[in-house]
Parts: structure tokens; C-alpha cells; sequence
């Protein structure tokens, strides 16, 4: 079951070197089930196992020459698989005993077998590929960037330019002083892994040595051919016991020349030093399908440590069978999703693999993860062979900066990139003179503990507790914040985002906040689109800000794109909505610039950009509820054909025309309207709109009703339906009359055809967008939280921000009570008082809302705001009045600080 023989003992599932026979009796005997019952569910294992693995060599071997691969050392198909069986089931083994050793008991199980091992463990070892893939981008993007002395000019790297940023690929030769990396393949049998390896990089260019360790002398005789055929001179195959296995019998001792690299902190970009004397570590450790057959895990996980540059990364495939209880406390896992394993599930694949002491208990990988740091986890299933369990895991010391950091240093760094706090900056704390460690110590003692941000407060009760960071911490970027993923606040939202692209027009925002280089933003993520256009104004700082996790997987995905793809994959993603090759890009391409979190969202929802019957992004989210209604309402009543006209008409008034015969008699009539567009359910998950907004939206129908008429009837209120209705024709009316959906509004574009044109789009997806978004730290001021706007706020310093966009979200807030009017309190007044303390005085609140005179404009007047109402429906010139492309609140306005409030001075 193993990808290798490699550790101290170890057994492999359909062959168990360290029993001395698999007899079924025994077998069964050592299983805590019913007999009958156990018998069944073995031996209809075995034959689904057989069947299955029949087929799949059939399939892989029916397209080559089976009459060139008969001989002795590749057997056909059919006799592979006969070899595997008798070995797996019915021989008998030698077991490390008294008259033989281990690696005697590991040669009678895979000598007759390892000129077969490859062609009969492709269908039952999944995920290696895609652990070779995440490894080999983590590395590529070290190269690139220079971390840990790695990488450089002559280093057999060339380097392309794209976008302007330097890129490296690697191939070509030459003599320079940045040392290449070292792989340690631990437990690497036949040499399967590095050969797929050249898939992603070129091996013999890129690493320096190529270190398989094994400890069976056949499978390590396979691998002596394999790389003898390849001519990879720098591929080193070490036949011994893994936990005797010391980098420096074989590699040189690094004399403090390979550190070369850039030293500056980042979050995570500061790798730390070796110590003189020391040989260098190796930068990439690989373990597949080893891990879960080591009787002596706990040595060998510990033994890794010593192999590990600072800057290094282990890769990890492996099965597992584990359940909920016991992860779901722990933040350091690096994301839970689909890691749970059902109570059946769990205990039949305990039972299968047990029986040949392949274990898949949880504390071999708590382990792993508890004495390193995670970078990025993924959790699977081999659909091809029953769901069995399996995990991919990457990750890297404990310690993120370098081994002389503090702890105090370490989070105190994290606080500084997580608040706007200028106390302690990524500078200072990348010095390590005693001013520099006096000046921390100082601002750990005099800041208020409320000033701290979250990811501070998690990084002390880890430390203290000897426990690893959470995930973010090893990220290779400093973009996303730490969140408690399993909060009911986080959980609520079901991992869907509601909105797959932004209802604000960036145009409108762009003119009304005129951005500059001294502006730091803080702004509501949405699905990410209007913070794109901000950074592409390049202001000082960006704080994306959403309670909904999802919504910041999408900004992370689009940050990730612009950082690393080129713009044709750009606009396939994002414009089109779907890329037949995006799953390759997710873990190749895009994978060191996520956070876990992200990386595993993407990953698990990777066919809504792949599935060729699917709609793609733009079909997803709570918002597609709204789409697919539009489509399905145009459907019923035959106007489809009028819906393409409406977007190849070339003139405005071509436009209206179709629109108002044929479009919105449809769409917007009394039936449609109060069966679905006035329902609860409807405009709460289709559009997003909380009850408080539908009731503005009521009172001020009510107040233009009343106005309006002077007969009796007219004072008792309208029903809801009337009152959205008439809001719904008062924001696409103005639209489809003043502006050409075709050529220049991409929302409602969107929406009719399930993706962006190269005439109509964002500005965020347009080449010059592309090449600003792509240049080397254009996300370097970005920060994305994952929490209410109130929370963030309050651990700013005061006087940060001088920008913040709220979009609507003041319209959620319930109105106060008289009692709280009176003694001036409510939740409401309270976000607004956090507003004037993180803002400079003339800093700027810019708001929608579905009301026309929301009733907390009063509120931020009376908190020391200016306001000055910059939109309205309502302007007196009819309702032809759009106040943006978007046109769905009935007013925008902006909120000027005008003063500091008195008691907000006096407790800062």
C-alpha cells in the first residue's frame, strides 16, 4: 500500500511484511467484529479491490504494446496483477524477528514484486501528483523570490520576463553563488515519485541532489535502472534505515555563503539562517503513503527536523480515517474541510488497512502537524477504489522567522501587519540589535490590550501552549488575517458566497473618493471586485473587510491570479467565468499565493470553473438564485429571443425599445412580483436583502404614496408587494433607459449573459488593470479580514483610516429604541463612534442605501460627521435619475469627519 519501504518497519496494505502469514483466520481474529460480518465485508473488499484494479491496468495498458512489455522485468497486465495478488494475500512472509531483521522481513514481501510495484499502485495511491504539484510551486516561488539563498542569475534558471516581474523556469545552465535546492525523498521505493516530479520541474536542472532514502534493496535496485535510464547524475538512491539517515554524511557544511538570499521580514519571507558548521538543510522532504506504516512514527516524524532548512517544506500523501471530535478544537490545522470521516467509513477502513498493519489512526498526522507548522492541507477521497481516505499536507518549522526570533518579536510583527498599528513595524522587528528588542518590549508594555488584533491574542495562547501557529502564519503572503473558521458567526453562511461579482460601480466610486498614495482604505470585500479597483489606484492601504469567509476566498482567488497568471487565464477565469484548466492552475500556478483556507475552498469547488455543462462563476452564490429566476421567467414567457436582441441591438434606443415591449411586461407584473420578487426567501437569498432594508424601502413607498394622493385610501399603508415592485421598476427602468447594457454596464451584463465581453467588463479585468494588479507589490498594502466591520475597527489606531466604504451595510442595522435614542446608545451608534475614532479628521464615509433619508444619517451628523447626500433617485428630475450603472439603492452618500468625539480622545 506503500509508496516505499523506506522507514525503520513498516508494512504495506495488500502485503504486510511483519505478519507471518496472512491467514484469514488471523485476520479475522484480530478485527472487533461480528465473524460473519467481517468475512463479508472482507472478502467483498478483496473482490471489488481485484475487479477494480483489473480494470484500471487494463484501461492504462490497452494503449500500449503489451507484447514489448512481456518479459521478465515488465510482465503483462494480467500477470502484474496475479503477482500482486498471490504476494498480498496468499504468501506467507518472513517477520523481523529473532533469526532475521527488518529489512529482511521488507525483502520477502517486495522482492518478487518490485520489478511490478509501479503498474499495480497507480489506482490505489492517489494524490501523489497533486503532492509533487503543490511541492514544486512552493519551491518555484522561493526561487523566484530569492528566499533562503535559493535561486539567482547562473544558477541553471532562466528567468522571462512577463508583466514586468521576473519569472523563473527552470532550465539552462551556469556558475553563480545561490545554491540550488536539495530533495530528500523519504521512503521512495522504486523512484516513482521523482520521475513524476519532471512533469512540474526539470529535476536534474533544478535540485542540486535528489536524496532517495529506502530501506529495501529491491525496490532500490528499481530505482538505480530508473534513474540509470533518465541520466540524472544528481539523483543519489540510499539504501538504509530513514532514521540513520544525516544530510551531513553526504552534502557539504554550509559556511554561512548559501544565506545570501533577501533576509527582509514578511510575514512570512524572513527564512532565518543557518547556523556555521551546519549543513545547509534540504528544502523540500517528501513522504508518500510511508507515514501510516511506521510502527516508529513518532522518531522519524522528530528526525525530520534535523533534515529541514530553515526555509524548507515537507510534502506529505497519505490515507487517514478520522473524526471530528477530534480536530475541530484545534486552529493550526490549516483548514477542516471534508476532513471529517464517517463513523462507518472510518472503522471499515481502520479494519481493512489493520489487517496488514497500515494504520490510519489520527495521531500519526496530529503528529506530523503538531511539531511542524501547516501550510496547506488537503482532504480526499479515491472515488476509484470505495472513498478511501486520503490527505495531502505541506508544511514547513514550527517557527516561522528565523531561530533567534522571540516570541514577543514574532507577534508582535503579526500585530503590526494585522492592525495599522506604527508601533512596531516590519522593519524594526527584522533587526535583532537590543534597541530594536527594547523598543518591542516597550510597546508590548504601554498598548492598551483592546489595540491588539485577534491573530496577536491566538499567536500568545499557541506559543505558550508550545503549539504551532495557525496557518496563516506560513503563508508565503501577508494578505489574509486569521480568522476562527468554526465560529457560528463564520459557519452560518454554509461555505457559499452570496455575491460572484460586486453591485458597486467602481466608475462612481472612483470619482466621489478620488484616491491617492497617503489614503489608507478600509472597504467591505463583497466579491472583491471594488477592492481590486482601489488597489489599482494604489493607496497606502487596502482593509477588506467580510464576515462571510467565502466572499474573501473569492478576493483571494482574484489577488492570487493577478499575482502569478497571465492575462489570457485572468480573463478565463474571471471573465468568462470557467477554464477547462483551472484545477492545474489551482495547485501548480496559484496555490502559494492562498491561504489554506482558500486553497482548500478552491480546490473542493474547482469544477464550477471545469464542469463543461455547468454555467461557470458567475452561475454560483446566493446571487444566482436572482439569475437563474430572470432566465427562468424569460423562458416561461417565450421572450428569450428578445433577450439576445436586447444585447446585439447597437444603439440606446434599440435597447429600451425591446426592453419595455417585450422584457418588462414579463419581468415586472403584478403575478411575478408577488408570487416570488416580494417573498422573504427571495430577496434575502436571491438578492441579499435583510428585513430592515425591505423596511425602508416600505416606509419610504409609504411616504411618496401619501404625498402624492390626498384621497383617504391613500393613508393606509401598501402592501409590501406594491412597495417592491415599484422599487424594482425604479432601478431597471432608469438602467435599461440610460445606459447600453452591451457596451458599458457589465452588472446587468452579467446577469443576462453569465459573463463579461471584451467590449463590456470591470475595470479590474481590462489589460491595463492587468499590468498595475501584476506588477511586483501591488498587494503588498492589502489586508483581508474576516470579521464585522465593528470588530476591525476597534483595533485600529485612532486617526488610521481615511477612507471607509460601507457599501449598505449601515442599512442592516435594527433603529433604536426610544430608550436607546434617548440615552444615546444602540449598536448603530456605536459602529459610528468606531468609525470617527479610526478616521482622520476629513476622512470620508462613503455609503448606499435602499432608503431615500436613512435614519442614521442623523446618527453620524450627531457623532461629529458631515453629510452630503452625492446620489438620489429621488432628485426632482423624475424617475428617469440613475445614481450609478448599478442603480440599486435609492441614495449614496458621503460622510465627512468633521471633529474627533471628546470621549473618544479622552480613552484613546
Amino acid at each position: 500500500m506503500g509508496d516505499n519501504s523506506a522507514m525503520a518497519s513498516h508494512g504495506g496494505h495488500m502485503g504486510n511484511i511483519s505478519l507471518p502469514s496472512l491467514s484469514v483466520t488471523r485476520t479475522l481474529a484480530d478485527l472487533n467484529f461480528n465473524t460473519t460480518t467481517t468475512k463479508s465485508i472482507f472478502f467483498t473488499g478483496v473482490a471489488v479491490l481485484v475487479f477494480l484494479v483489473t480494470t484500471s491496468n487494463y484501461s492504462r495498458k490497452t494503449t500500449k504494446n503489451e507484447d514489448d512489455n512481456e518479459d521478465e522485468g515488465n510482465p503483462s497486465s494480467l500477470k502484474s496483477l496475479l503477482l500482486f495478488c498471490y504476494s498480498c494475500f496468499i504468501k506467507p512472509h518472513a517477520t523481523a524477528g529473532t533469526t532475521g531483521t527488518q529489512q529482511d522481513a521488507l525483502e520477502s514481501f517486495y522482492r518478487s514484486q518490485a520489478d511490478i510495484y509501479d503498474a499495480t499502485r497507480g489506482t490505489l495511491l492517489k494524490g501523489r501528483e497533486d503532492m509533487l504539484a503543490l511541492a514544486a510551486s512552493q519551491l518555484r516561488y522561493k526561487v523566484e523570490a530569492g528566499l533562503g539563498g535559493l535561486g539567482g542569475a547562473g544558477d541553471g534558471l532562466e528567468k522571462r520576463q512577463r508583466n514586468g516581474k521576473t519569472c523563473v523556469t527552470v532550465a539552462g545552465t551556469g556558475t553563480g553563488t545561490r545554491r540550488k535546492p536539495i530533495w530528500v525523498d523519504v521512503g521512495g521505493g522504486t523512484g516513482w515519485n521523482i520521475e513524476a516530479m519532471a512533469k512540474f520541474v526539470n529535476v536534474s536542472e533544478f535540485f542540486k541532489t535528489v536524496y532517495l532514502v529506502d530501506f529495501s534493496p529491491s525496490l532500490c535496485e528499481v530505482a538505480r535502472k530508473r534513474f540509470a535510464r533518465l541520466g540524472w547524475e544528481n539523483v543519489r538512491v540510499i539504501c538504509t534505515d530513514a532514521r540513520k539517515f544525516r544530510l551531513e554524511d553526504y552534502e557539504d557544511v554550509d559556511e554561512g555563503e548559501s544565506g545570501s538570499g533577501d533576509s527582509s521580514p514578511s510575514l512570512s519571507g524572513w527564512w532565518g539562517e543557518t547556523k556555521p558548521g551546519r549543513h545547509a538543510g534540504a528544502e523540500l522532504i517528501t513522504m508518500s503513503y510511508s507515514l501510516s506504516m511506521m510502527p516508529d512514527y513518532f522518531s522519524i516524524i522528530d528526525s525530520l527536523e534535523s533534515l529541514l532548512a530553515p526555509h524548507g517544506l515537507i510534502a506529505v500523501v497519505d490515507f487517514y480515517a478520522q473524526s471530528k471530535v477530534d480536530f475541530t478544537f484545534r486552529n493550526y490545522t490549516g483548514g477542516l474541510m471534508n476532513r471529517h470521516v464517517g463513523y462507518f467509513a472510518r472503522n471499515f477502513w481502520r479494519s481493512w488497512f489493520d489487517a496488514d498493519r497500515v494504520s490510519l489512526e489520527p495521531a500519526r498526522r496530529d503528529y506530523l502537524e503538531y511539531r511542524f507548522g501547516t501550510v496547506l492541507t488537503v482532504n480526499a477521497r479515491n472515488n476509484t477504489l470505495g472513498a478511501i481516505p486520503y490527505y495531502i499536507w505541506l508544511g514547513c518549522l514550527k517557527k516561522p522567522f528565523s531561530t533567534s526570533s522571540l516570541p514577543h518579536e514574532i507577534v508582535e510583527h503579526i500585530d503590526a501587519i494585522a492592525t495599522e498599528s506604527p508601533r512596531s513595524s516590519p522593519r524594526l522587528v527584522g533587526k535583532h540589535s537590543s534597541s530594536a528588542t527594547n523598543a518591542l518590549a516597550f510597546a508590548v508594555g504601554r498598548t492598551a490590550p483592546e489595540m491588539r488584533s485577534k491573530a496577536f491574542n491566538t499567536a500568545i495562547e499557541n506559543i505558550s501552549a508550545n503549539l504551532p501557529l495557525p496557518s496563516f502564519f506560513y503563508q508565503n503572503h501577508h494578505w489574509r488575517i486569521y480568522y476562527d473558521d468554526q465560529l457560528p458567526k463564520h459557519t452560518q453562511f454554509n461555505d457559499e458566497y452570496i455575491y460572484a461579482f460586486t453591485w458597486e460601480d467602481s466608475r462612481v466610486d472612483r470619482e466621489l473618493l478620488n484616491l491617492g498614495p497617503d489614503d489608507v482604505v478600509l472597504a467591505i470585500t463583497s466579491a472583491g471586485d471594488n477592492i481590486l479597483s482601489y488597489l489599482m489606484q494604489s493607496p497606502a492601504r487596502v482593509h477588506a473587510i467580510d464576515l462571510n469567509p467565502a466572499q474573501n476566498h473569492l478576493l483571494e482567488l482574484k489577488v492570487a491570479s493577478f499575482t502569478t497568471l497571465d492575462y489570457p487565464d485572468v480573463w478565463k477565469i474571471f471573465g468568462e467565468g470557467k477554464h477547462p484548466d483551472f484545477r492545474s492552475l489551482l495547485i501548480s500556478k496559484l496555490s502559494p499565493h492562498l491561504s489554506g483556507r482558500a486553497f482548500q475552498y478552491w480546490l473542493s469547488n474547482a469544477h464550477i470553473f471545469t464542469d463543461p455543462a455547468g454555467r461557470g462563476l458567475y452561475d454560483t452564490g446566493g446571487s444566482r438564485y436572482a439569475i437563474r429566476f430572470f432566465r427562468w421567467i424569460s423562458t416561461l414567457f417565450f421572450c428569450r429571443s428578445a433577450v439576445r436582441r436586447l444585447l446585439s441591438t447597437p444603439t440606446l434606443e434599440g435597447q429600451r425599445s425591446i426592453y419595455h415591449t417585450k422584457i418588462r411586461p414579463c419581468l415586472l407584473n403584478r403575478f411575478v412580483n408577488g408570487l416570488v420578487l416580494s417573498s422573504d426567501a427571495f430577496l434575502w437569498s436571491a438578492l441579499g436583502v435583510p428585513k430592515n432594508q425591505v423596511a425602508m424601502i416600505e416606509a419610504d413607498y409609504h411616504r411618496r404614496s401619501i404625498s402624492s394622493s390626498t384621497t383617504p385610501s391613500s393613508k393606509e399603508k401598501p402592501s409590501r408587494a406594491e412597495a417592491i415592485l415599484h422599487y424594482t421598476t425604479s432601478t431597471l427602468d432608469p438602467v435599461l433607459s440610460t445606459s447600453h447594457l452591451a457596451s458599458d454596464n457589465p452588472y446587468y451584463l452579467v446577469c443576462v449573459l453569465g459573463q463579461y465581453t471584451r467590449q463590456c467588463h470591470p475595470d479590474y479585468l481590462s489589460p491595463a488593470a492587468h499590468s498595475i494588479l501584476s506588477a511586483p507589490g501591488a498587494f503588498d498594502g492589502l489586508r483581508i479580514h474576516t470579521d464585522e466591520i465593528q470588530e476591525v475597527l476597534a483595533r485600529f489606531q485612532p486617526g488610521t483610516l481615511t477612507v471607509a466604504v460601507v457599501m449598505d451595510s449601515m442599512d442592516w442595522f435594527d433603529p433604536p429604541s426610544p430608550e436607546e435614542e434617548k440615552e444615546g446608545r444602540g449598536k448603530a451608534r456605536e459602529q459610528v463612534r468606531r468609525l470617527n475614532r479610526a478616521l482622520k479628521v476629513g476622512g470620508k464615509v462613503l455609503l448606499r442605501s435602499a432608503g431615500v433619508e436613512p435614519w442614521y444619517v442623523r446618527v453620524f451628523v450627531e457623532e461629529g460627521f458631515g453629510a452630503r447626500r452625492v446620489g438620489c433617485r429621488e432628485s426632482g428630475r423624475g424617475d428617469q435619475e440613475c445614481i450609478d450603472r448599478v442603480n440599486m439603492y435609492a441614495s449614496c452618500w458621503i460622510l465627512e469627519k468633521m471633529e474627533d468625539l471628546e470621549e473618544l480622545v479622552d480613552s484613546a
